[in-house]
C-alpha cells in the first residue's frame, strides 16, 4: 500500500520486549451450513462446507517491557482478534506469541464470568483462573470490591448485573492481581464517566510500576495522550507500528482522505439530483436581492475543495457571490454551529464606515485561517451578506455548507482550540529545588 512506512527498528528490536508476535496468522472456518442440533454438529460437521477467513496475516511485532502500546484500525481489522491471540484465549494458525509475566485480560463484557455465581465467589474464580492462590485473593478482595463499587451487590449473582457493574467488576479484577502485562479491549467505554477516569488514573498508577499495557481503542486522543508506542491493522494486516502519534497520524490520513472521497462521492450524487430536478425560476423577492450568495467551498491546505479538515490544519472558506445590481462594499459573515446546535463562533468582516469600490456580477471573498481552531466533529455554517454599514441583511443561507472536522496528530479535546502556548515554567524565587 503507497505511504506505509517500513517497521522501524526501535520497536521490532526491543532489548528487553514483554510480548512478542512473530509471524503470527489467524484463520477461521465460516461454515455455511449451520447446524441445527448436536448430532448434526457431529455427524456433519467433518464433511460441511465452508469459507476460509484470516482474521490475521503474518503479523510480526514487539511490545517494549513497562510501555503502553496500542492496536488501532476499522472495525474487523484483526485488533480483538490479536488480543486473545495474546491472552491464550485462541491459538495461532500460523506463528507464535510469546509473553514474559503474569497476562491479565479483560478483553468483553462478562467474560470469565459464570452468571450462576455472586460477584464475590467470581473474584475468586477469575483470580484462580489467573494464577492466584486463594490466600493471595483473598487478602486483594476487599480491594477489589472497593475500587468496584458494587460492594451493595457482591453477593448477588451477576446474572442480575447491569453491563456497568459487569465491567466495574470485571476492570477491578483485571486490574488487582498484580499483572506483569494487562491487556484491555475497549470495553472501559461502557462505564460511566466517574468511573472512567478512576480506571484512568489506575492505569497511570500501574504503568508508574512498570505494568505492560496493551490496549485496543477507538479513541486516539486516548491512544496519543496514554500511549507510548502503537500498531494500525487494516483487514488483518500490519500497516505501520511506531510511536503513539506517528502511527494515528498515518492512520487518520488514510481515514480522513476514505472520508472526503465518500462524501466528494455523496456531494457529487446531490448535484445530479438537484440537476435533474424541475427547474423552477428564482422566486420574486430573491429575484430583486441586490446580493445573492451562490456557493460556498472549503479548501484544504493545498487549495483543493474538501469536505474534511483536521483541527489546527490551514482551511480556508471561499463564499462565491453575485451582485445583481452595483453595490458598494458588501460585508460578509458566518456562524458556525455544532452537532449539538451549539453556537460555536460568528466571525464577521466589520464596518468601516468608509466608501470602498463598488461590486457587480460574480465575485467570491476568503476567510482564511492558517490553523482550524474547531475541534472534532460536525459542523454547520450559516452565511449573510450585509449592506456597507452592516445594518442590513441582503441575502442569507441558513446552514448553507457542512464541515466534518476529523481528529488529527493535533489533539484538541474541547470544542475549540484556544491557540495560545504555555510559557516555560518560572520559579516565583528563582529556585526550582
Amino acid at each position: 500500500m503507497d505511504g506505509i512506512t517500513e517497521l522501524p527498528d526501535t520497536i521490532t528490536d526491543t532489548d528487553d520486549p514483554a510480548v512478542v508476535v512473530d509471524g503470527v496468522s489467524k484463520r477461521f472456518r465460516l461454515y455455511k451450513d449451520k447446524p441445527s442440533s448436536l448430532k448434526q454438529r457431529i455427524t456433519s460437521r467433518r464433511g460441511a462446507a465452508y469459507d476460509e477467513f484470516w482474521a490475521l496475516r503474518d503479523v510480526s511485532f514487539s511490545v517494549p517491557r513497562g510501555s503502553a502500546f496500542a492496536l488501532v484500525g476499522h472495525n474487523g481489522s484483526g485488533k480483538s482478534t490479536l488480543l486473545r491471540l495474546m491472552a491464550g484465549i485462541h491459538r495461532p494458525t500460523t506463528g507464535t506469541i510469546q509473553s514474559k509475566g503474569r497476562v491479565s485480560a479483560l478483553l468483553e463484557l462478562g467474560a470469565g464470568f459464570h452468571p450462576e455465581l455472586s460477584g464475590r465467589e467470581n473474584i475468586y474464580l477469575n483470580g484462580s483462573i489467573l494464577g492466584l492462590t486463594r490466600r493471595e485473593i483473598a487478602s486483594k478482595i476487599d480491594e477489589i470490591v472497593d475500587f468496584s463499587g458494587i460492594s451493595d451487590f457482591i453477593d448477588s449473582p451477576v446474572k442480575v448485573y447491569s453491563s456497568g457493574m459487569y465491567v466495574r467488576l470485571g476492570f477491578s479484577v483485571a486490574v488487582h492481581v498484580n499483572p506483569d502485562i494487562l491487556i484491555i479491549d475497549e470495553v472501559i467505554a461502557v462505564g460511566d464517566e466517574e468511573f472512567q477516569r478512576q480506571c484512568f488514573d489506575h492505569l497511570y498508577k500501574l504503568r508508574s510500576q512498570g505494568v505492560t499495557i496493551i490496549v485496543v481503542s477507538h479513541s486516539l486522543a486516548l491512544v496519543q495522550t496514554m500511549c507510548d508506542h502503537a500498531a494500525w491493522f487494516d483487514h488483518g494486516r500490519l500497516l505501520h507500528v511506531g510511536t503513539a502519534g506517528d502511527v494515528v497520524h498515518q492512520y487518520l490520513r488514510k481515514v480522513n482522505v476514505s472520508e472526503a472521497e465518500r462524501m466528494e462521492v455523496e456531494a457529487a450524487r446531490a448535484s445530479l439530483a438537484d440537476a435533474g430536478a424541475e427547474a423552477t425560476q428564482e422566486p420574486a423577492p430573491a429575484r430583486q436581492r441586490p446580493i445573492v450568495i451562490e456557493e460556498v467551498e472549503f479548501l484544504g491546505p493545498n487549495g483543493e475543495p474538501t469536505h474534511v479538515a483536521e483541527p489546527k490544519a490551514p482551511l480556508t472558506i471561499r463564499v462565491h457571490f453575485s451582485c445583481r445590481t452595483p453595490l458598494e462594499n458588501p460585508l460578509f459573515s458566518m456562524a458556525v454551529e455544532n452537532e449539538n446546535d451549539v453556537f460555536v463562533a460568528n466571525p464577521g468582516i466589520q464596518p468601516t464606515h468608509s466608501k470602498g469600490p463598488t461590486y457587480v456580477g460574480p465575485g467570491h471573498v476568503d476567510y482564511r485561517m492558517e490553523q482550524l481552531p474547531l475541534g472534532p466533529g460536525e459542523y454547520t455554517f450559516t452565511f449573510a451578506a450585509h449592506d456597507t454599514d452592516g445594518t442590513t441583511i441582503l441575502d442569507k443561507k441558513e446552514r448553507f455548507a457542512s464541515l466534518k472536522v476529523q481528529p488529527g496528530p493535533e489533539v484538541v479535546y474541547g470544542v475549540v482550540d484556544l491557540l495560545g502556548e504555555w510559557t516555560p515554567l518560572v520559579a516565583d524565587k528563582g529556585e526550582t529545588g
